[in-house]
């Protein structure tokens, strides 16, 4: 842990932002860094079957677009003297979560569990869950 940033994850939603919290007091705990990583998906295309008026590519930007603005709102909110680093990535996001957990910068991910249960858990993707066991590292996961 010593000397590694704290990764949070975000989807930008309410339940991301509560773990944020987390997140800045297990940093300042430690006097580490905070490591903020938002994953935007992939847009799906077929090229036989163009139903959008713009291309995969344009679309993924204009997503990126979307998240680079989303990051800009919650830094400038943040009220933190921690060294602060962020990342758009595009991708599935426990892939890229786990993937930057396990790159060896990281010693502990807060990450927000959205609470399904029941049907929902198994019609939803639980991306918490896939990050407790892919990371190396210690993972709290927030309510």
């Amino acid at each position: 842990m010593v000397n590694k940033t704290i990764l949070w994850p975000t989807d930008f939603t309410e339940t991301a932002s509560h773990a944020l919290r987390y997140a800045v007091e297990m940093a300042n705990l430690y006097k580490v860094g905070l490591k903020i990583l938002h994953v935007v998906p992939r847009p799906m295309g077929d090229e036989n079957f163009m139903i959008l008026a713009i291309t995969p590519e344009e679309l993924a930007k204009s997503m990126e677009d979307a998240a680079a603005e989303k990051m800009t709102s919650l830094l400038a909110k943040l009220h933190t003297d921690l060294p602060v680093e962020t990342q758009i990535r595009m991708g599935e996001a426990a892939d890229e979560i786990i993937a930057e957990a396990n790159s060896g910068e990281v010693g502990m991910v807060v990450i927000a569990s959205h609470g399904y249960s029941g049907i929902k858990h198994f019609l939803h993707t639980n991306v918490a869950e896939a990050v407790a066991n892919g990371a190396q590292c210690p993972v709290l996961v927030v309510k």
